[in-house]
């Protein structure tokens, strides 16, 4: 279990994170998601002690990170991915690590094998290691403890396809061991197929802590209506409008609708007699979802694209 109550941290006259309470709970992957700049970083650094909080408490299992006497074996994480020696191989990375925590050194093969780095791959120098191959090792490196609580930021970074769904699949795994699993990351889609709870943030502010189906559920359900004749789709859009709903073109022969439901927008243009080709309804993704919580909490909105001046 990961705890925060009142969890702030102030750099001078700007808060990065700000009276954040969350329990991050076993059995289950939570997301971690936010804007750049939120604060994910900063609060991932403040639970394993690297920053100290201006006030509230980040524990694990109960304690404050400084607490333990061998972290490794309570908590395992994953921040940057380049935090290596350049001199040094994975193996003695690994190995260091080991050693400063009494893990026992057959550790260090048993999460090589788990993460699927080869005896020639472990041997290379930390300066030579392409940023999936560091990725790797740094989750070897959170896994070196067998810790019942384990963070990662940004996991999938450099990763292929295969990389990506073994890294799905291995926090789910961990979750279902009954491990505390806390990841952060900016992929909506790879969220929306991994975590179970989402964790919400911006401007250092919690914005949701919920559930994915409920987050996402939150965004409503879009109907696309499609048909034949425009000045009959035209006159479908009024009237929709006229009753609550929002209707955004998304073509000349295609509405979106919003606010309504497939068999309103259905019945109403029976009631009509506009000729439509297709009604049908579709939830949000969770990118949707993303985007309309977190709106007024982006630190740097990009402008329309195209059409730009040389």
């Amino acid at each position: 279990m990961i705890t925060l109550r009142g969890l702030t941290k102030r750099f001078g006259a700007t808060v990065a994170v700000d009276v954040l309470t969350v329990d991050v709970a076993p059995g289950r992957v939570t997301g971690f998601l936010g804007p750049n700049g939120a604060g994910k970083s900063t609060t991932m650094r403040m639970i394993l002690g690297l920053d100290r909080p201006t006030a509230g408490q980040a524990l694990v299992g109960g304690r404050a990170y400084r607490e333990l006497r061998r972290p490794l074996r309570e908590v395992g994480a994953l921040l940057d991915a380049r935090a290596i020696h350049p001199a040094r191989s994975g193996r003695a990375h690994l190995r260091a690590m080991a050693r400063s925590n009494g893990i026992p050194a057959g550790r260090v093969d048993e999460v090589l094998d788990i993460v699927g780095l080869d005896a020639r791959a472990a041997a290379k120098p930390g300066r030579t290691l392409s940023l999936g191959m560091g990725q790797r090792l740094g989750i070897a490196g959170a896994l070196l403890g067998d810790p019942p609580v384990l963070m990662f930021d940004e996991p999938v970074n450099g990763l292929d396809p295969d990389g990506v769904r073994w890294v799905r699949q291995l926090t789910r795994t961990l979750a279902d061991e009954g491990r505390t699993v806390f990841v952060s990351s900016h992929l909506m889609s790879e969220m929306q197929l991994t975590a179970d709870q989402l964790v919400v943030i911006g401007r250092g502010r919690l914005l949701a802590d919920a559930p994915v189906a409920e987050v996402i559920a939150g965004s409503g359900v879009a109907v696309r209506v499609r048909g034949p004749h425009p000045d009959g789709l035209a006159t479908l859009a009024a009237h929709l409008t006229a009753a609550g709903a929002t209707v955004e073109p998304a073509g000349p022969d295609e509405l979106t609708v919003t606010g309504t439901t497939a068999d309103r927008v259905g019945d109403l243009a029976h009631e009509l007699g506009v000729r439509l080709h297709e009604l049908s309804a579709h939830s949000a993704s969770l990118e949707q979802a993303f985007m309309e919580l977190t709106a007024d909490s982006v630190e740097y909105a990009g402008g329309p694209t195209g059409g730009g001046t040389r």
